[in-house]
């Protein structure tokens, strides 16, 4: 058997390492991500199968079991084996936290006692392994990124299990869903439910701005009257204009040459944004071109991906010759100007900033240099998603080799009567890293700004004329795509008022980790509470329900600060600052605060059950087949419905009630599905209100079509198959169905066939002259003695029994 081994997190990494240094330190064997899962919250303490509001901390730590799937199950047994006699370990996963904690978990949990060298590299190709190889350090160095990672993974099983089972207990109970609460996801959620609400709260606001021209010596240009305090009435737009009317007056101008340093290098989220903007990708498939660029076989042309700062080691400076001469012998490269030798800057302004890496895995996403030399080559090997990405990257990296963009900055003001107006212009003067973005204009050049304005001198004269009146109206904010979601998440200090803390979250990283939160957000899609609508990410009505139902229960399970606070402990792990055990101390003392206060409010009367929110208000059940049919139609002829419109009545009549053709004789929009509600409709209603303890909408009391939707998303339906449960859950947020949860399933069985036995030889009950009853576990006594009778699986009435006392229960 070997003395020595070499451990990778994958397979293909495997075969790299091996391609690079053979055999020569021992045996490569590769595990598949995780070889290990924490242990269940049953399995340290038994009484803690059963689901109640409490804390699911034990005494130390969760400890470890062999996780299941793929072939993880041969994977560890063959370094288990391996690790026997083996007398040294070269760990060489991924060199971020999580790698740190895949690689070195396997070594805890057989309690492996033989030296261990870390592999760090942040490239895959043959001469980054083989360097990485050399430097390797004793693992003991990387103790405290290892701390890091086991406090998350822990701090994270505690508050998500607990706050689940909590909000489960005391939120829904009675529901049959799972409320599922996670430190990152929740706030996640919370960050696009509080721009939906926004954005359908948001009050256009109609203003005016005045547009002239104005004519000097050299030519003529266009100045704009806007002042801070937005106009708002016409006249005093029309005094304005008038006020300008064939004015004539001196010009105030200032002229400043200005310059511009390149933007950062990418990491990993601004990827995401940028891709998801300028291509329309969602971050999950970013991440996926991006580490086909980093390990596909044959290519390995960038560095690590999963990139969590934009800065470079100083080290990495000897490179920079070596890749503008590589990626110039492209033809879409070549005829970037990239001066020679490169500009170099270095600090926390500038690309190369050892200081910026603290408490980093790896550095931003360039060109790996050890390939860079066969770019020529590999290009054609490139899917053209691939050759869109690492155009961006190499950009970049050039771009940061380049001088300053240099230009003029004109800016022209006239006083009009008391009225000022301004214009400004920016000419360049030297493009500088601006070269390398032919096709590239910022945001802030766009509109006025970018007007190139004739030779202006300080006190010349300039006229007014063609004086007009812009309309304008205040707009909502944006919605989020699934980059500018992911630079949130990361910028969570922009949620938080407190100044102080505002600038220490700005040091950390936000929520999540770069290699998690498109994860996170895909996991919200599947779970139904996120949805695409076009390019941009949308709350479903049931991700508001539940952002409502956790935000009236306590704030602090939604607010992205709060878990930006925490991400900030876990973080100084890393660095030394906090302990592994006091890091999740302070997130265990979060989350007992929280459950303290869903059990005090449910005391208090509480927040409304998850059933409850789900269906009571008119937002939350859907159109009628009539009702989508029109809007679809209306989408056919160009009009956008809003997003939501075919889940939520609400929506969809607000949208077609605005959109609809207006009647031939007058101007009244045509008001759809506006029957009364008829008298059956009303009595079945208030039946399933009673037996369900939910409240009818107004809307549906006054709106046949809105009664009759509301009446088909809550009547009671056939149980279905065991099988089927899970489609009547929020998908996703179920937590797993432990054996003792199955086995309590069983025994509440047998023990309904116990209270409710049937006769040897049993009776049929007649379906034309019995009522069928919905009598609810536990009411056996009361129900006999008001009559009832149970045969055949069911409960009924039999004739000439008084059906009022079931109906006041809402038994009926």
């Amino acid at each position: 058997m070997a003395d020595q081994i070499v451990i990778t997190e994958k397979s293909s990494q495997a075969k790299d390492v091996r391609d690079a240094v053979g055999s020569r330190y021992g045996e490569i064997l590769a595990a598949e991500g995780h070889l290990f899962d924490l242990l269940e919250p049953e399995d340290v303490v038994p009484a803690w199968k059963r689901w109640s509001p409490i804390l699911l901390r034990p005494d130390g730590l969760y400890g470890t079991r062999p996780a299941e799937g793929g072939n993880k199950a041969a994977k560890l047994r063959a370094i288990r084996e391996a690790l026997r006699t083996a007398k040294r370990v070269w760990l060489a996963t991924d060199c971020d936290r999580e790698g740190q904690l895949i690689g070195q978990e396997i070594l805890e949990h057989y309690e492996y006692r033989g030296q261990v060298m870390r592999v760090l590299f942040t490239a895959q190709d043959s001469q980054t392994i083989r360097d990485a190889f050399g430097r390797a350090k004793p693992n003991s160095e990387y103790a405290r990124l290892y701390a890091a990672a086991v406090a998350r993974r822990q701090a994270d099983q505690i508050y998500n299990l607990s706050l689940t089972r909590t909000a489960t207990v005391i939120l829904g109970q009675g529901a049959r869903r799972v409320i599922g609460v996670g430190r990152v996801k929740t706030p996640t959620l919370a960050i696009v439910c509080k721009r939906e609400l926004e954005i359908r709260d948001f009050v256009p606001l109609a203003y005016f701005e005045i547009v002239a021209t104005a004519k000097v010596a050299g030519g003529q240009f266009q100045m704009r009257h806007a002042p801070q305090d937005r106009i708002v009435r016409r006249e005093i737009a029309h005094d304005v204009v008038n006020a300008a009317q064939g004015f004539k007056g001196a010009l105030a101008v200032r002229v400043e040459d200005k310059r511009q340093g390149p933007p950062k290098l990418h990491d990993l989220p601004s990827l995401q944004k940028l891709c998801g903007s300028r291509f329309g990708w969602p971050a999950s498939k970013t991440l996926e071109v991006a580490q086909e660029l980093y390990d596909g076989q044959g290519k390995k042309i960038i560095t690590y991906p999963r990139a969590e700062v934009r800065y470079l080691p100083q080290s990495l400076i000897s490179d920079a010759p070596r890749i503008v001469a590589g990626l110039r012998v492209g033809q879409s490269f070549g005829a970037i100007p990239v001066p020679e030798p490169p500009v170099i800057r270095k600090g926390a302004s500038g690309t190369f900033d050892d200081k910026g890496l603290e408490g980093a895995s790896h550095h931003a996403v360039i060109p790996n240099v050890n390939t860079i030399d066969n770019l020529g080559e590999l290009w054609p090997r490139l899917s053209s998603d691939e050759k869109k990405l690492f155009d961006v990257i190499a950009r970049a990296y050039l771009a940061a080799l380049m001088p300053d963009f240099r230009y003029r900055q004109t800016t022209a003001t006239l006083e009009v009567r008391g009225f000022e107006f301004r214009a400004s212009g920016r000419q360049p003067l030297d493009l500088g890293w601006r070269a390398a973005f032919p096709d590239w204009q910022p945001a802030d050049e766009l509109g006025d700004e970018a007007q190139l304005l004739p030779p202006l001198r300080n006190g010349e004269t300039a006229q007014l004329h063609d004086q007009k009146i812009e309309n304008k109206e205040t707009r909502p904010p944006p919605r989020y795509n699934e980059g500018t979601l992911i630079e949130a998440m990361q910028n969570a200090w922009r949620f938080v008022d407190d100044e102080v803390l505002r600038e220490r979250l700005k040091e950390a990283k936000g929520i999540g980790t770069p290699a998690t939160r498109a994860e996170i957000i895909g996991g919200l899609k599947k779970q139904g509470f996120l949805m695409a609508h076009g390019k941009h990410i949308v709350p479903t009505e049931a991700g508001l329900s539940l952002f409502g139902i956790l935000k009236q229960a306590d704030p602090a399970l939604v607010d992205p600060g709060v878990t930006a606070q925490l991400e900030c402990l876990l973080d100084d792990v890393v660095v030394g600052k906090q302990e592994m055990v006091t890091a999740i101390d302070a997130v265990c003392d979060v989350a007992q605060r929280i459950i303290g206060k869903l059990k005090d409010g449910a005391a208090a009367g509480g927040p409304p059950l998850l059933g409850a929110a789900v269906g009571d208000g008119p937002a939350t059940y859907p159109p009628t087949p009539a009702m989508k049919r029109f809007a679809d139609s209306l989408a056919r002829q160009g009009i956008k419905p809003p997003p939501g419109y075919k889940t939520s009545i609400s929506i969809c009549r607000k949208f077609l009630n605005e959109h609809a053709p207006k009647k031939a004789e007058g101007e009244t929009p045509v008001r759809l599905d506006c029957k009364p509600v008829t008298p059956a409709q009303m009595l079945y209603a208030n039946k399933i209100a009673q037996g369900k303890g939910v409240v009818i909408p107004e809307e549906a009391k006054t709106n046949s079509a809105a009664m009759s939707a509301w009446i088909d998303s809550n009547r009671v339906t056939k149980r279905r198959k065991r099988g089927h449960r899970a489609a009547h859950m929020l998908a996703g947020s179920v937590a797993p169905q432990s054996t003792a949860t199955m086995k309590r399933s069983r025994k509440r069985k047998a023990d309904a066939a116990t209270s409710h036995p049937a006769p040897s030889a049993p009776v049929q009950p007649n379906s034309v002259t019995d009522t069928a009853l919905r009598i609810p576990y536990g009411n056996r006594e009361v129900a006999l003695k008001l009559g009832a009778r149970y045969r055949s699986g069911r409960w009924y009435a039999p004739p000439g029994a008084d059906l009022s006392a079931f109906e006041e229960r809402g038994w009926l």
